[in-house]
């Protein structure tokens, strides 16, 4: 399920009684590793182990497109963990750069094309994702966000 929308707020809404963790990064090509290893981190110690590949492959893909598309001074990430799921939110200062998956095979010259397939790598792993828009009428943030979730007997315990 992918979702669009222009709020104020955040969306996904925070779970009750999840918890909520931030980390800003510098727009540099090192804060996908920084971003994978800070969202691997936070899934080991609330018990998430089964959604750590997973959600490596997804904030890769993301923070990668907000460096690589954006002129932002920070990647601001934000990841909320439940008990059934967890969300993460990636937000640059590009709002009306809309994130758009690419076509499966992309054939250029008889080569297939590098690159712009990761947000259908992030289609096919997340629940849902998407993107908010914040800022009402003069928009300041754009956050691509995905959330993942383990089936019920697979949570570690």
């Amino acid at each position: 399920m992918t979702t669009v929308t222009a709020t104020a707020t955040p969306v996904p809404p925070p779970p009750q009684g999840g918890e909520t963790y931030r980390l800003a990064l510098p727009n540099t090509a090192s804060a996908a590793k920084v971003a994978r290893d800070f969202v691997t981190s936070l899934l080991g110690v609330n018990r998430h182990r089964g959604l750590v590949d997973d959600a490596r492959l997804c904030v890769t893909e993301v923070v990668t497109n907000a460096h690589r598309h954006t002129h932002t001074s920070l990647i601001r990430v934000h990841v909320t963990v439940d008990h059934k799921q967890a969300t993460v939110s990636v937000a640059d200062d590009r709002p009306w750069a809309f994130p758009v998956p690419a076509e499966p095979v992309a054939v250029c010259m008889g080569r297939e094309q590098e690159g712009g397939r990761g947000l259908m790598l992030v289609d096919s792993l997340a629940r849902a994702w998407g993107f908010t828009i914040y800022g009402g009428r003069s928009p300041k943030l754009k956050a691509v966000w995905f959330t993942l979730a383990e089936a019920r007997n697979e949570v570690a315990g």
